[in-house]
């Protein structure tokens, strides 16, 4: 199937033949996965997530990402008011 590169905005883009986005079963809005393989282009489909991401899932992701992409702390100063707990 031949498709043609189109100018969309300061991008490029392919529009997908009805056919690929019925195959696929993909529509506006649904993630997919876009690698270059030497001069090929892959598309893949990306599952739909239907469930919330659990903090498990969340702490080994920032474990994977390691503590250069912590973010900094910040220095707000002494307590006052209400947020000072006394046990």
């Amino acid at each position: 199937m031949r498709v043609q590169i189109s100018k969309w905005g300061n991008s490029t883009a392919v529009r997908l033949p009805q056919p690929v986005v019925k195959a696929l079963g993909l529509k506006p809005g649904d993630e997919a996965e876009l690698t270059v393989e030497g001069k090929e282009v892959r598309l893949k489909r990306v599952p739909v997530r239907t469930s919330k991401i659990t903090y498990a899932e969340m702490i080994a992701e920032m474990d994977r990402l390691g503590p250069d992409f912590e973010p900094p702390m910040i220095d707000w100063g002494d307590d006052v008011g209400d947020e000072i707990i006394q046990d």
